[in-house]
């Protein structure tokens, strides 16, 4: 009768794929929390880059146009992100 190691110990090939699996958990929640801070960011950029180009022009529209554009990229970004992950 040979020693054996005992059932509760996982291989150390298991230990790797849980080290994995949970990296790859981080990524996905990564990229989600940069989703969240990305729209807000691109609506503020845009919204300043707007009231510069108002006060330069002596405009009083352009300030809303920024904003708008900059809604506009981060939407299409969002879901530029959200279709690679559904591809995985």
């Amino acid at each position: 009768m040979g020693k054996s190691d005992p059932p509760d110990t996982p291989s150390p090939q298991a230990k790797s794929s849980a080290k994995d699996g949970a990296l790859k958990s981080l990524v996905g929640v990564q990229s989600l929390i940069q989703l969240g801070l990305f729209l807000p960011a691109a609506v503020v950029v845009g919204w300043a880059m707007g009231l510069v180009l108002d006060r330069w022009l002596n405009q009083h529209w352009i300030n809303i146009a920024g904003v708008v554009a900059g809604a506009a990229a981060a939407f299409v970004y969002i879901f530029r992100v959200v279709l690679t992950h559904f591809k995985e």
